[in-house]
């Protein structure tokens, strides 16, 4: 940990992990600005743009729970910076593809190269940061990848038509390369705490984890808080806004922008602030308590339309922030050399949720539609059944339960 501490500490450890948080959700919003050029060029339909978009999202969540098992075992530096690579060969794939297969393979190779990267922050900080220091270096990670989505938004389509979508992606395989040169030259090396367990050990401790009840404890508050929120910010939030609030698709986008500006200065706040809170005696499980509880009546007011669309969209942002708590409070009922493995779990269940709420609101809305509802009021009732999922999913977490000795997954 001293070698985290020192004076060249943020810039040895945290900038190389935040540069590549940066670009990996920089590259999962992406292709929501460059899919009018994708459609125009290579003449693909809305079916197969959602196919071709999807693709990251299955490689990165089947990616998890080896990526957990092979940052335990080899640590941070290794894993992100070798996976960095892939993720700079998948740009340069879609950036020369010229069908669906090829782009669909890049972008798949891009989801598995940037799986690590916020995991592998966090793996990084519980080596070599010490505990109170975990809620404050986990909430400016996760800052930086809130000005990645910032970035694919209003930049991004003011470069395009100058360099192309072809040409992004050169540039984004270029970052990619530079940033993994970056985490192999800066980060320490951590061969004196890799786990020396067999491969068929690793997968018995993956089996324990996803079974023990510390773990299914926050299953479902990563499932449908984070999960949920993702598919809001990546899909939902801009067809509720034009059709139950009436703003344009213009307004609607400037809106999508104050949400991820609210998750900005969500993440900046705890990142500020974390370390006094935890000195206070304030745990990332009371922070998720807090925030999680903030979450409910914020989205019901948007749920009800009370309210100026503009502050609450920014509150759904900001108290957003309290998300990536749900992975330190996690790894916390486990031993500290499982943290990987833990936390990929918890991003799992989090990109699980996340395709499970995009493609059943998706569902909701053809079948209330079919059985005679208006566009407005079925997405009221679909954006009203992931509320009473995340009511349902925050019980466990307010549960109190006594601290254990050990995990049964150690």
């Amino acid at each position: 940990m001293s070698k985290a501490l020192g004076a060249g500490g943020w810039s040895r450890i945290f900038l190389p992990f935040a540069l590549g948080y940066y670009l990996s959700y920089m590259l999962r919003t992406v292709n929501a600005v460059i899919s009018p050029a994708l459609s125009a060029e290579l003449g693909l339909d809305a079916g197969s743009l959602g196919l071709l978009t999807s693709t990251y999202f299955l490689a990165f969540g089947l990616a998890q729970i080896p990526v957990g098992i092979a940052l335990d075992r080899f640590g941070p530096r290794r894993v992100e910076g070798a996976l960095l690579l892939v993720t700079a060969a998948g740009a340069v794939v879609f950036a020369v593809g010229d069908s669906l297969p090829a782009l669909g393979l890049g972008r798949a190779m891009i989801g598995l190269g940037v799986s690590a990267c916020l995991m592998a922050a966090l793996k990084g900080f519980a080596m070599w940061y010490p505990v109170e220091r975990q809620s404050s270096m986990t909430g400016f990670i996760m800052a930086a990848g809130a000005l990645g989505a910032l970035t694919a938004s209003v930049p991004l389509e003011l470069a395009l038509p100058h360099v192309g979508w072809r040409g992004a992606f050169w540039l984004i395989a270029v970052v990619a390369l530079t940033i993994s040169v970056t985490v192999f030259r800066s980060l320490p090396d951590e061969a004196g705490h890799a786990s020396q367990e067999s491969l068929g050990e690793a997968l018995r401790s993956v089996a324990r984890i996803y079974a023990s009840p510390a773990f299914l404890r926050y299953a479902a508050s990563a499932s449908f808080f984070i999960g949920g929120f993702m598919a809001l910010q990546s899909l939902w939030a801009v067809p509720w806004l034009m059709n139950v609030n009436g703003f344009d698709l213009a307004a609607s986008a400037r809106l999508l922008v104050i949400l991820n500006l609210g998750m900005l200065c969500g993440q900046l706040s705890i990142g500020f602030l974390g370390m006094r809170l935890a000195r206070r005696g304030l745990r990332p499980l009371d922070l998720m308590r807090m925030g999680y509880g903030l979450l409910l009546f914020v989205q019901l007011a948007i749920l009800l339309q009370f309210g100026s669309p503009a502050m609450l969209w920014f509150a759904l942002g900001f108290l957003s922030a309290v998300n990536s708590q749900s992975y330190l409070a996690t790894a916390q009922a486990f031993p500290r050399a499982l943290f990987g493995r833990v936390s990929t779990a918890v991003n799992l269940m989090a990109f699980a949720g996340a395709f499970l709420v995009q493609w059943g609101m998706g569902v909701a809305l053809d079948l209330l539609q079919a059985r005679g509802h208006t566009l407005p009021s079925a997405l009221g009732f679909a954006f009203g059944g992931l509320l009473l999922l995340q009511v349902l999913a925050i019980l466990p977490v307010l549960r109190r339960c006594r601290p254990q000795a050990a995990s049964p997954a150690a």
